[in-house]
């Protein structure tokens, strides 16, 4: 065997131990994990473009808790004001600050949907009974793109933790691990209590 056909069956061997070593699945992990990222933010918008309209609804259907609906206003214009990249990902702080934004929220729409249990009137009129449809609808797009995120991220930063992996992230990427979606909105894991003075 002479060195040129020797040569030849080098590059497929350095191929394949290249391939292994994380030159492609880092950057195609860190991809599908800013793609779930993506679908958090639309879902996230789709709220905040659903709220408005929820809110016109609940005035005009009935007097309920002005200051629910304003919680409610104020905490989608303040959710909204708080964007994060895909490239803030690794920034603990920054997506904690988009986490707190969100799940005000949250708290405030459990507020308003607590409030709308105790008007029947306006819980059996049709157009707000399909807008809290779409808002449930929405909550629960919310969650699953939360999940689907967090499985990307725990993919991604086990890829580039474990080894023969780590080599490309760490020498050729240079990859930093990304901050899963946690829930941070005081008391979620507790029912909203409604509480009319009885």
């Amino acid at each position: 065997m002479t060195f040129r056909s020797a040569r030849w069956m080098i590059i497929p061997v350095a191929a394949v131990s290249l391939s292994a070593c994380g030159i492609n699945s880092v950057p195609t992990k860190e991809e599908a994990a800013k793609a779930k990222w993506a679908n958090v933010e639309a879902a996230y918008q789709r709220r905040a473009d659903l709220i408005p309209n929820l809110v016109e609804t609940a005035k005009g259907a009935a007097q309920i808790e002005q200051s629910t609906l304003e919680g409610v206003i104020q905490a989608r214009a303040s959710a909204t004001q708080v964007k994060l990249s895909t490239d803030d990902l690794d920034d603990p702080a920054k997506v904690q600050a988009f986490q707190q934004a969100q799940g005000q929220v949250t708290s405030t729409l459990s507020r308003l949907l607590a409030t709308v249990e105790s008007y029947p009137t306006l819980a059996s009129q049709q157009r707000f009974a399909d807008l809290m449809t779409q808002l449930e609808g929405t909550e629960n797009r919310i969650n699953v793109s939360v999940q689907d995120y967090n499985g990307a991220v725990q993919d991604y930063n086990t890829t580039i933790r474990t080894f023969p992996d780590i080599i490309g992230a760490k020498i050729v990427h240079g990859a930093k691990p990304m901050t899963p979606y946690k829930a941070i909105t005081p008391n979620a894991n507790q029912a909203t209590k409604v509480d009319f003075g009885s």
